[in-house]
């Protein structure tokens, strides 16, 4: 089991999460609790760098529509970053990267796009 570490860093954008580890029940709080932590504003982007995931388990995921929600009521938008493959395929199959904008890149790649005003994502 890889313990879960959670940085936070501000961006131009908008705060910047990386998750590093297992996102599992045992450890999904401590996403839930540093998203309650941070100051929203509207029209930021609140980032989630997902390029340290181990695993993700449903209340990960669950934690993960927590934080869309919560951005949604400071009318801020959740960005997914650097999702990998295994993640991924789980959000594709339950129909999640259809809610969340997806970005192939890494947060850096998915801020300077952000600065730039392009606003394009992939998933």
């Amino acid at each position: 089991m890889s313990p879960l570490n959670i940085t936070h860093r501000d961006a131009a954008a908008g705060p910047v999460l990386q998750v590093v580890g297992e996102l599992d029940h045992e450890q999904a709080t401590a996403l839930r609790e540093e998203v309650e932590r941070l100051v929203l504003s509207p029209g930021q982007h609140l980032v989630i760098d997902l390029s340290g995931l181990d695993f993700c388990d449903s209340t990960g995921i669950s934690a993960l529509l927590a934080a869309r929600q919560r951005a949604q009521t400071a009318e801020a938008e959740v960005i997914l970053a650097a999702v990998p493959a295994n993640t991924l395929r789980i959000l594709r199959i339950i129909g999640l990267d259809q809610v969340f904008i997806i970005d192939a890149g890494s947060e850096t790649d998915a801020t300077a796009r952000l600065r730039g005003g392009d606003g394009s994502t992939c998933d």
